[in-house]
């Protein structure tokens, strides 16, 4: 995925987005976070209701594999930390543009190991990454991170940062669903949005391949087939996982279900 230059910046800035690790703990009674799919291993290559008989109703992408606009990808602007660093960058500009008031997230926090973060009373587990509204803090797993970086390449962390952070924006706007598939599939949604706008803008351009590296993420962290769309903690089959994205790469926020509170 290629960057503006104007983007590019330097990896000092990346680390002073950091926090040390350590959140302070809150009581039970918090409302508690919502967790991103644990991954045990990659392959090779305003409050809403729903009965249970009507499951979401989002359909496979109008994927069309590639981008009209392409770039040789360079090693030299290819590391995770500095990818990282730059969807920070153009996540918080996009947001920022698009909502009133706009408040980044307190920090990003990177860990290695089960409980060395702590999401109140809960700690988050390794091969994750969550976005935590108490301390308002987005966590991952950088051994994990990494590894799913060197393997499905660099556009995925784009897509992982801005699903985490659409997380944070429900949170912002008070959006809570019944269901978690719903929270999950809108946070989908606003990931599609954020990079699809932001590529209309110029704030940073696709390479060749970089449609195929999101798809492929985002079945790597479908649901299984036989889960149950009701139960608690789902995210979505694939082909919701990657309709909610594609819908809000091609449409925009339009798509997301934003509520009427919205002003963007």
């Amino acid at each position: 995925m290629k960057r503006s230059p104007l983007l590019a910046l330097p990896l000092a800035l990346f680390l002073l987005c950091i926090a040390p690790v350590g959140v302070a703990s809150a009581s039970p009674a918090d409302q508690p976070p919502f967790w991103a799919p644990a991954i045990p291993a990659l392959p090779p290559m305003p409050t809403k209701t729903a009965p249970p008989s009507a499951p979401p109703a989002y359909l496979p992408p109008s994927y069309s594999g590639s981008s009209p606009r392409t770039h040789a990808s360079s090693p030299a602007d290819s590391t995770f930390a500095h990818d990282v660093s730059i969807a920070l960058r153009v996540v918080e500009r996009y947001w920022s543009s698009r909502i009133v008031g706009f408040r980044p997230v307190s920090r990003i926090v990177p860990y290695r190991v089960d409980g060395e973060v702590m999401c109140g009373t809960q700690p988050i587990p390794t091969q994750n990454a969550a976005y935590c509204p108490v301390g308002d803090f987005i966590a991952y797993d950088v051994n994990w991170s990494e590894h799913v970086y060197q393997e499905l390449g660099d556009a995925f962390v784009f897509y992982l940062l801005g699903h985490e952070y659409g997380h944070a924006i429900q949170q912002r706007l008070g959006i809570n669903y019944q269901f978690t598939i719903y929270q999950e599939l809108q946070a989908d949604c606003f990931a599609g949005a954020y990079i699809g706008d932001s590529i209309k803008v110029g704030d940073f351009t696709l390479e060749d391949g970089d449609l195929d590296e999101l798809k492929n993420g985002l079945f790597s962290v479908a649901d299984p087939e036989d889960e149950p769309w009701f139960q608690e903690g789902a995210h979505g089959s694939a082909a919701q996982r990657t309709g909610a994205f594609f819908d809000g790469y091609e449409q925009s926020l339009e798509a997301c279900d934003m509520p009427s509170s919205y002003h963007g």
